[in-house]
């Protein structure tokens, strides 16, 4: 099955974890064997292998660098420059990555459509005519090891995404990004921020926070609702008339936390037709996690949880259009704290048994996999 991550933090691993991610997962292990700092060295689960060969051909990649003022409670960059000079340097790697062959960065629905044309047109017996992922029509192909090997030798398409906009150091500069490649645009992260607040956080978005808005409407941006603090996201929703998405965000009344979304918030965004990508991050998955002491092993996180997220979207939304995948895979955690049955992010490729056991059909499958983000990137990326 072809996969459409809507959330990965490549460029970060690369540049703040120090990661080839050009490299087999083990090499990158290994180097990382016997260093201390951060709990997820040598526990990494994402490089460009490893998403080849579970066929993750296009991906929402992110640009991240929080800005914390001396009263903020978690740590970050001190200025906004050191902010927009950091997200810079990862944006340069990327470009070092098209330019290897590695990857290829997609401004257009148009280029979004050819990078699926190009990982697909050589399925299911290299049939011609290959048609848009989420139709009737598309052959089904999860699960043939031959065709999984197919992509290779293909290039990673990405839509580029700032996670964050405390490096926007004034709303002018999202011209230059939006120049620069940047689609889609989430206003906050953790804690307090510049032009919204984040999780674990309360309050607006402000005059800012407005200003910035009618920026990434004038860009025709897409904006990421994902980190929103309740206060924010309803202001955001209410000011903001352009397309919304939640890239990676789970369901509040399995795991209740503010980071997650309540049913209010979920249906709001199913009517406006946003997706909502589900994370694998484990203690957005299982209740009563507690971090640096609960295990994969202890709290028996799997995949299943991941679908028990989908699935609740779903029955919200009574169909399968609003659901999809942005996985946060290696988003500052790897393996432990992910689901147990997972060692790569080739292992997305397990979540197509899991929803076929939920009695989700074939097209809805590939809709949850691909198709509903791929159907929002081609509408809305002009």
């Amino acid at each position: 099955m072809f996969i459409l991550d809507a959330h990965l933090d490549l460029s970060m691993n690369a540049m703040e974890w120090n990661r080839d991610l050009t490299r087999p997962i083990q090499e990158i292990r290994g180097r990382e064997k016997g260093l201390t700092g951060k709990p997820d060295w040598e526990k990494g689960t994402v490089c460009l292998p490893e998403m080849r060969r579970g066929r993750i051909g296009i991906c929402v990649a992110t640009l991240i660098a929080r800005y914390a003022k001396p009263t903020h409670p978690l740590k970050g960059w001190r200025s906004p420059a050191q902010a927009w000079a950091q997200i810079h340097g990862q944006l340069e790697w990327y470009r070092m990555m098209e330019e290897m062959g590695e990857m290829r960065m997609l401004k257009t629905g148009a280029e979004v459509e050819t990078m699926f044309q190009t990982w697909t047109s050589g399925q299911a017996g290299r049939s011609a005519g290959a048609v848009s992922p989420g139709s009737e029509h598309l052959r089904h192909v999860a699960g043939d090891a031959s065709q999984m090997d197919q992509g290779v030798n293909l290039p990673i398409g990405f839509v580029l995404s700032l996670e964050c906009a405390d490096a926007v150091v004034t709303v002018r500069h999202l011209e230059r990004l939006h120049q620069e490649g940047l689609r889609a645009i989430g206003p906050a992260h953790y804690g307090p921020g510049t032009y919204a607040q984040g999780t674990d956080w309360t309050g607006g978005i402000g005059r800012k926070g407005r200003e910035l808005l009618e920026e990434i409407g004038r860009w025709e941006m897409i904006l990421d609702a994902t980190h929103l603090c309740d206060d924010s996201f309803w202001e955001a929703m209410n000011l903001f008339s352009g397309p919304v998405w939640a890239s990676h965000s789970n369901v509040r009344a399995l795991v209740p936390h503010n980071r997650q979304y309540s049913d209010e918030q979920i249906k709001h965004l199913i009517s406006r037709g946003s997706v909502i990508g589900t994370a694998l991050d484990a203690w957005m998955l299982v209740p009563n996690w507690i971090r640096g002491q609960t295990t994969p092993e202890s709290s028996g996180v799997s995949l299943k949880h991941v679908v028990d997220h989908i699935d609740y979207v779903c029955q919200l939304a009574g169909n399968a259009n609003h659901s999809g995948i942005g996985s946060d895979l290696d988003g500052a955690f790897g393996l432990e704290q992910s689901p147990g049955d997972l060692d790569t992010i080739a292992d997305l490729q397990k979540i197509c048994g899991q929803l076929e056991l939920r009695g989700y059909t074939s097209d809805d499958i590939r809709k949850i996999m691909h198709g509903n983000f791929f159907r929002f990137l081609t509408e809305h990326l002009k």
